[in-house]
């Protein structure tokens, strides 16, 4: 994703391992979508890294230093490509878990609206 017109992902790492079983669809991936997937984005520096006896996965670094690795063990060739695309449209930001669905500076003195509440 863009922030202020600016992608945030920098580079995507793809590691993968030339004889296992779970990296079949990354490998196909890497014959078949990864040169259009280049193409399509040219601000992104894509780099292959064979690592054996591993799972693959891939592996975002994000312009505010963050990384991200999502593992693509025994996906097909589409599902990999699926993953590579939210990991260059993803911000890069860590995920934080709400406590309450309402988030405010000012929480209200009279406590929060639910709908037991009685008028």
């Amino acid at each position: 994703m863009a922030l202020r017109g600016v992608w945030q992902l920098q580079k995507l790492v793809v590691n993968y391992c030339d004889w296992g079983g779970s990296s079949r669809g990354i490998r196909a991936f890497m014959e078949k979508h990864l040169p259009a997937f280049k193409e399509n984005n040219p601000h992104l520096e894509v780099v292959t890294e064979l690592v054996r006896g591993q799972h693959p996965n891939l592996k975002g670094i994000y312009k505010n230093h963050n990384e991200r690795v999502v593992c693509v063990r025994n996906l097909p060739p589409e599902d990999v490509l699926l993953q590579a695309t939210r990991l260059r449209n993803s911000l890069g930001r860590k995920v934080v878990k709400l406590r309450t669905r309402h988030v405010t500076k000012r929480p209200s003195v009279q406590g929060t609206w639910t709908t037991e509440t009685q008028m």
